[in-house]
This record gives C-alpha cells, sequence and structure tokens, in this order.
C-alpha cells in the first residue's frame, strides 16, 4: 500500500512527555486521514481515553502511538482555526475594499456639490455687488434664491397627455423619467444632502445616512454594504410590509413587463395614521424595476399625479393622498459577494393638512430616515447576519421572532388609526374629548385567520375595546421616558387591569377591576427573547408576579405574562420614535397565540434642529459637577432639553362581553386617564432641569437649600456621636453635598412628623428606593422599612429625640417603591439640627445594603 505524503512533526505541547522525538515524522496514508477526519468532525478534541478508543476501534491505526494522535488532532485544530481566521480576514478586507469604493464616491459626489456651492456662491457675491444686474436679469431668479435653481426637488417636466395602464409607453416613458431623476438623488446632486447626526460610517456600521435640506418635501438618503446577492436584497427590499413598520397595505393592481427585462408596477399603498390626532395617508405610485449595463439593479418608485400623467388610483375615504417623489434603490453588487446599496426615501405628506403642533411629524427628514430609510436597512442587515447563524434563538426561529415582533407592532398601529374596515366604531363619549372609546365587534377580522381562536375571540356577543389618548409633552427625551416605563412599570400600571386582560386568554372570567389607588404589585421579572443586530429593538417576555389583594382576588396570586416589544431607547438616535408594546400570553406561548397589544409610543416633534442629545441624569448627578464646567455643562443640557417636545400616544385594548360593555367603557376610560396622569407626573420627575421650570422641589439640585441640609446632616452626625462619617472614595471632594450624594451607604431624610414623610436622600437611597428626588416626598418612611425595622427605630426614638441624639439600629429589610426587597447589615438614626440648634428632620443611614 502506498503512503501519501501527509505528515505530522511531533511537538510537545499541553500535557506532552518530555521524552517525545520533537524531530519525528510520522507518514499518514490517504485511508487513516480519513478514518482521523471522520473523528474528527464528531470530536474535534478527544480525550487521552478516546484517543486510545479510536486506536482499538480502527485497526488501520493500529501502527500510530497514541501521542502521534494526539499530535495530529493538535496540528487539525490549528489548522481549521488559521483557515478561520484567514477566512474572516478576507470578509473584513471586502468590506473595507468595498466600503472604500463608498466612501470614494461618496467624496466625488461632496466634491461636486462644493463645487456647485462656490459656483452659486460667486454668483451670489455677484448679484449683491451688481444690483442693476439683480433687477434685470430674470432668467437666473431661481439661482439667485440660495441657488435652487440647481438643487430643484421637482424639476419641471413637460405635462403629457393622459396616460394610461392600457399605455405601456406611455408609462414606460415615465418610468424612464423617474430612473434618471432617483440616480440624480443616488448618486447626484440633485439633493443637498447633510450627514445625519450620531451616524458613523464604517465596515460594521449601518452605512452613511444623510438627510436632506432645503428641498421640496423631506428626503433621507442611506448607503451601506450587506452580505446578500442583490436579488434577495431587491426581494426584500419590495415587501416593504416586512420592514416598514407605518405601511397598513400594499396593493400590487397592475404589473406590466417591459422590453427591456423589466416590469411596472402600479401601487396602492396605505399607512397608519402617526398619532391620534392626524389622518392617515396613502399613496398612487408607480414602481419601475430594471437592471443596469454594470449589473446593478434599480427599483424606482414615484406617484401618479396629473402632472406625471398616468392612470387615476383608489380614492379611499378618511385618507390624505400623499406623494412619493422619484425614490428608490440602487444595488450593486460587490466583488467576492454582497452588495452595495443606495436607498433613497423622497415624499411630500402634505404637512399642511395637520395641526400646526404635529407638522413637524410631517417635515422632518430625521424622522422619515429613522422610520423607512434606516429601517429598511437595518432590516436587510438583520436578515444578513441570522443567515451567516451567528445569532441564538434559545430554541425559535429568527422569523417566528420577527412575526411576534410585527404582531404587536401591527396590532398597536390598528388600534390607533381603528380603521372601519377592520370594524372598528366609535362609542359615546362621556363629555370629555380626551379619551375616544372604540369597540370592535369582528375582532378574528382583526388579528386575522393565521392565529389560533381565543376564549374572548369565541365569546358569543363580545368584541375588543381600546381607549386611546395623545397629548403633547415638554423637556422629555421620547428614549428615556419609554425607557423608564419599561423599567418601572409599576409606577403607571395596575394589577388589577393586568389581571383582566389576563383572564381573556383563561377560559375562567374575571370581574371587571375597579381601580386601586395605591396596591402592591409584585416584581415584574424580565425574560429576553431576542434583539435587533444593534439593540435599536428587542422582545421580551414580562413575568409579573401575582400578588392577591384578598381572598376573593385568587387570580392575582397568580403570575402573569406579558410578550413586550421596546424600540427606540437610543437617546443618540435623531428622529427615532420610541414604542413599548405588550399583550397578555398565557404560559404555552404558542406560535400563533391570539395577541392584544396596548403600549406608548413618544415621537419627537423638533425634527428641523441638528443638535446631538446629550447624556442626561434622572437624578442630582449633573449638578453635582462642582466647578465651572461642570456648572456649563448642565446648563448647555437644561437648555437644549427645555426645547424638546414630543407627543405621546396611549392605546389599550380590552375584551369584553356585550352586558359588560359599559363597564368596561367606564374602566377603560378611567383607566387611561389615571395612566396619562402617572405619565405626565413621571415626564416632570425626570426631565432635565430648566432654567424657569414650575416643577417644584423642596431641594432643588444644587440649590443652597441642599447644600445647607448636607452641612446640617455633617455636623450633626459629628455632635451627637462624636466622629465623622467616613466618606468612602470622596477625599478629594470639598462640598459637603457632594460627600453625602458620592456616600455608598444609603442615607435617607424623613420629617419630624406623626407619619413620617421621606424628603431627601443620597444617590445610593434613591437607588435602594428605586425612586427619584421628586417621587421620594410622596413616600412614607413606614412604608419603607419592614415591620422590625419600624419597631427597632420606634423603641430608639425617646433616645433619638431628647437623649443622646443618635442610636445604632439592627440590621434588617426594606422595600423600593417597586416592590423589590432590600437588606441592610446595620442602620443608623440620628436627629438633625439647624443652625438655631432646633430639630430640623431625622437622618437614617441604611450599611452595605443590598438587593435580594
Amino acid at each position: 500500500m502506498a503512503t501519501v505524503a501527509i505528515r505530522e512533526k511531533l511537538s510537545p505541547g499541553a500535557g506532552a512527555a518530555p521524552q517525545v522525538d520533537t524531530g519525528k515524522y510520522v507518514r499518514y496514508t490517504p485511508e487513516q486521514v480519513e478514518a482521523l477526519e471522520r473523528v474528527y468532525s464528531e470530536c474535534p478534541k478527544p480525550s487521552s481515553l478516546r484517543r486510545q478508543q479510536i486506536i482499538r476501534e480502527c485497526p488501520i491505526l493500529s501502527n500510530i502511538e497514541t501521542k502521534q494522535i494526539k499530535v495530529w488532532f493538535q496540528n487539525r485544530r490549528c489548522r481549521e482555526k488559521q483557515r478561520k481566521e484567514s477566512s474572516r480576514l478576507q470578509t473584513v478586507n471586502r468590506k473595507l475594499s468595498a466600503m472604500n469604493k463608498l466612501l470614494m464616491e461618496e467624496n466625488d459626489r461632496l466634491q461636486k456639490q462644493v463645487s456647485r456651492l462656490v459656483y452659486d456662491n460667486g454668483y451670489m457675491r455677484n448679484q449683491l455687488h451688481n444690483p442693476s444686474v439683480a433687477t434685470t436679469d430674470t432668467s437666473c431668479e431661481s439661482v439667485v434664491t440660495s441657488g435652487q435653481h440647481h438643487q430643484q426637488q421637482n424639476p419641471a417636466v413637460p405635462h403629457p397627455p393622459q396616460r394610461d395602464a392600457n399605455n405601456p409607453a406611455g408609462l414606460l416613458a415615465i418610468a424612464e423619467e423617474t430612473l434618471a431623476e432617483f440616480m440624480s438623488k443616488a448618486t447626484g446632486t440633485a439633493v443637498n444632502w447633510v450627514q445625519m447626526v450620531g451616524m458613523k460610517p464604517g465596515p460594521d456600521s449601518i452605512g452613511i445616512i444623510t438627510v436632506s435640506h432645503n428641498c421640496s418635501g423631506v428626503a433621507a438618503r442611506a448607503c451601506g454594504l450587506v452580505s446578500l446577492e442583490p436579488t434577495k436584497v431587491a426581494e426584500i427590499l419590495k415587501d416593504r410590509a416586512s420592514w416598514y413598520r407605518d405601511c397598513r397595505r400594499v396593493d400590487i393592481l397592475h404589473v406590466i413587463p417591459t422590453g427591456n427585462g423589466g416590469t411596472i408596477e402600479l401601487i396602492y399603498m396605505q399607512t397608519y395614521s402617526l398619532t391620534t390626532l392626524a389622518a392617515p395617508r396613502d399613496f398612487w405610485t408607480l414602481r419601475y424595476t430594471s437592471g443596469l449595463d454594470d449589473g446593478s439593479l434599480v427599483i424606482c418608485e414615484r406617484s401618479l399625479t396629473q402632472s406625471t400623467g398616468g392612470p387615476s388610483g383608489p380614492n379611499t375615504p378618511n385618507f390624505i393622498r400623499a406623494l412619493v417623489l422619484p425614490s428608490g434603490y440602487l444595488i450593486r453588487p460587490c466583488e467576492g459577494g454582497g452588495s452595495m446599496i443606495y436607498i433613497v426615501d423622497h415624499v411630500d405628506l402634505d404637512a399642511w393638512s395637520v395641526p400646526e403642533v404635529l407638522k413637524p411629524l410631517y417635515e422632518s427628514p430625521k424622522i422619515l430616515a429613522q422610520k423607512m430609510t434606516v429601517a429598511a436597512m437595518r432590516h436587510i442587515r438583520q436578515i444578513a447576519h441570522e443567515s451567516s447563524g451567528e445569532i441564538p434563538y434559545g430554541g425559535r426561529q429568527p422569523a417566528v421572532l420577527r412575526t411576534f415582533s410585527q404582531r404587536l407592532s401591527r396590532g398597536f398601529n390598528d388600534a390607533v388609526s381603528g380603521f372601519p374596515d377592520d370594524g372598528w366604531s366609535l362609542l359615546s363619549s362621556d363629555g370629555a374629548e380626551d379619551i375616544t372609546i372604540a369597540v370592535n365587534l369582528s375582532p378574528n377580522k382583526l388579528v386575522g385567520s393565521y392565529v389560533s381562536p381565543s376564549p374572548f375571540f369565541s365569546a358569543v356577543g363580545g368584541g375588543i375595546m381600546c381607549a386611546k389618548a395623545s397629548m403633547l409633552l415638554q423637556n422629555v427625551p421620547p428614549a428615556l421616558l419609554v425607557r423608564f416605563l419599561r423599567e418601572h412599570r409599576s409606577e403607571w400600571a395596575d394589577p388589577g387591569v393586568d389581571a383582566y386582560s389576563a383572564a381573556s386568554l383563561r377560559a375562567s372570567p374575571y370581574a371587571v377591576p375597579g381601580l386601586r389607588a395605591g396596591g402592591f404589585m409584585g416584581s415584574q421579572v424580565i425574560l429576553p427573547l431576542a434583539h435587533t443586530l444593534e439593540h435599536e429593538e428587542f422582545l421580551e417576555v414580562i413575568r409579573l408576579e401575582g400578588h392577591g389583594f384578598s381572598h376573593d382576588e385568587v387570580l392575582l396570586s397568580q403570575d402573569m405574562f406579558l410578550l413586550q416589544l421596546c424600540s427606540g431607547v437610543d437617546e443618540n438616535a435623531p428622529g427615532a420614535c420610541a414604542q413599548l408594546v405588550f399583550a397578555p400570553i398565557d404560559e404555552s406561548f404558542a406560535d400563533d397565540a391570539p395577541l392584544l397589544p396596548s403600549g406608548f409610543r413618544v415621537i419627537p416633534l423638533d425634527g428641523k434642529t441638528d443638535v446631538p442629545s446629550a447624556t442626561r441624569t434622572l437624578d442630582l448627578a449633573s449638578a453635582l459637577e462642582v466647578g465651572s464646567g461642570g456648572a456649563l455643562r448642565a446648563s448647555s443640557d437644561a437648555s437644549s432639553a427645555c426645547n424638546m417636545r414630543s407627543v405621546l400616544t396611549i392605546a389599550f385594548q380590552f375584551s369584553f362581553e356585550n352586558h359588560l360593555r359599559e363597564s368596561v367603557a367606564a374602566m377603560a376610560r378611567q383607566y387611561v386617564r389615571a395612566v396619562m396622569a402617572s405619565v405626565q407626573r413621571v415626564a416632570m420627575a425626570i426631565a432635565p432641569s430648566c432654567i424657569g421650570s414650575q416643577i417644584e422641589m423642596k431641594h432643588p439640585p444644587g440649590s443652597p437649600e441642599a447644600l445647607t441640609l448636607a452641612k446640617w446632616i455633617g455636623r450633626s452626625y459629628r455632635v451627637h456621636t462624636g466622629a465623622e462619617i467616613r466618606w468612602s472614595d470622596t477625599e478629594d471632594v470639598d462640598s459637603p453635598l457632594t460627600l453625602l450624594w458620592k456616600h455608598s451607604d444609603a442615607i435617607l431624610c424623613c420629617s419630624l412628623k406623626a407619619a413620617p414623610m421621606l424628603m431627601f436622600a443620597n444617590s445610593a437611597g434613591l437607588d435602594i428606593l428605586e425612586t427619584t428626588l421628586i417621587n421620594i416626598q410622596d413616600m412614607l418612611l413606614e412604608a419603607v422599612l419592614s415591620d422590625e425595622g419600624r419597631e427597632a427605630l420606634f423603641l430608639e426614638l425617646p433616645k433619638i429625640m431628647h437623649q443622646q441624639g443618635f442610636a445604632y439600629l439592627p440590621g434588617g429589610m426594606c422595600k423600593s417603591g417597586m416592590g423589590r426587597q432590600a437588606s441592610y447589615e446595620q442602620a443608623v438614626a440620628w436627629k438633625v439640627l439647624g443652625d438655631d440648634g432646633a430639630p430640623h428632620c431625622l437622618a437614617l443611614m441604611l450599611v452595605n445594603w443590598t438587593f435580594i
């Protein structure tokens, strides 16, 4: 039998015996290599016993020593690692080469734009120095007005005779015009593109994101790289309903093949309402798909109007017709695989038809970029990443999880818009117009036929009720508010209402609850399911640990589960819509489970400002940056935050039986009003401090009162105990307020009343209470301490107030504002004296605390 020149040099490795001959080579026959490869595919790193077993089971390997087998596997793993690293580096190199090409093209485009602006600037200087020329020469009027001649977004085209779907030649002419105008925006200078703040290009970034400046309508553009072939990218982008969350329906009414191998499609699309305060939009467009000579694919689109020609589209009541100006996708193949994508979205959303305060929603190119352009690019990158098999999903397929996200988002949009053709109708109001109540008596039509029936859907005479409202918010970033609502559900939710919603998934009915002003809610546990590539959206299951209020409320003692979708919680994403949507589910969590989504959506209204959001805090931290630099930063952050406005939309859905309709309507109306009040309170509490703010606090951050209180606390401790408070890790700080704030132990202050109210806490104190400086003033000390802790404090209170002024208390338990339990090793209580020596408040230090 001939041997093959495959040799393994024995080398001492981990655990190798010192007597091995490192210069010895071993020759393997093809049959031996094949046998070893089979074992390697099953077990790349066999143990010593396994290697001996291999030799026994494979007679062909009987002439090879165990140590030689070990070296073969070591070298085989090394070659595999080198191969993977080489493949990875080649992939990175291809990405960098493609990105370099993309940046060079972008640089060329910017140079052309600079040249044009220089020309416009020179021309305008000439006009200013020669006013007589400016008044007599009307041929360059568009150039004089800020160079609009060169950046005209809707170039005037001859009005062709009316063309219809029966004239393919006429539609092809419109399609070719659309293609030319789209290409001038994608790769040319037809639009004055401005880099979007916070979007940086790179091999692993989403790409280059730009928005329009001074053009008709609003436009956004993205260009980037994905590891999918052009045909697959085109297929994904054309399926707009799969990635554009505001898309309600897309109907392709006509498909016409063209002589050049392309297709023309006439499309009618409806979108959802952004809020309850404005009507939804619809579009009637021509979409043209064609290939270019360089192998690229182009998908371009524009609205068909009287000026463009073409057939008239459907007219649907209650929709406002918006326009798609020449837009589309340019998809170029990359060397070595993958695609380079250019996306342009250019629309006119008829902002004049909405209330003045809501116009920024329809005039902001940044909102358009986040909702359409960036969303399309992220969806493609997500699918490419999923196709690579690099994302673990805990047993569920990515497509299933993506379907859950789409169903949650779509169900919430259906509730906000309440379209009559989905079965929605309005109930009469109770006289106040802040809450809209709508009912749907055809719920199976709403949720679709692809889900299994649920007890409340099949109930005789039942349906779905939605209570919804929109309101304006001032000075609170949308991402910050939604993040707080997600993490602090007990601040706004009612456990009885949650239990009523959860009961709809069970066979047993549950009575319509009355709202509770302050019931104890069990803690919530967030169980992550999946997140997108850039963590801008995540799907999770929320387990609400049940706690019954009485014997009759057995249902509340059961755990409840919510499927929740959270998105837009990155404060640095300009124009991003923040959303929190959830729906009750049962323990089985079936793929076809019916969902009844409720939730919140917050959209920024000041989309035209280009100032990036600064990092903000929920507490005193910014005020504790001593020195002029900290003061300037706090002032700058506050001034930018004070100009922030957003619109909040709330929608809650409930099942009902016909005989309980009025009771459920009253409960839903009352509950949404209570939630709105809670959200307003939360928004005021977490909003960055502003000059002239009307929010009243007993001790505003950095105020003289807070500084005085900090001095009194430290001085009183020293007077009563004869020792200083041990300020850990803050020896270099001079301010008493900073020392107090940064202390690692929780320090709480409460009033000297029969029912002591908390009035102040340091950073650790706010952490253990899971609250803010505003909300702490509504908390009773009795509600925080356990029974044993309260008893120990009250026993020592006479000694503290009338004798030695302080007392050491044993360790114990306390409860946060969210109901979480925390323990502490020891407590110190002392009387805080003012400058006049009179008692001011009681201070309590919880030493070495931790959540259980």
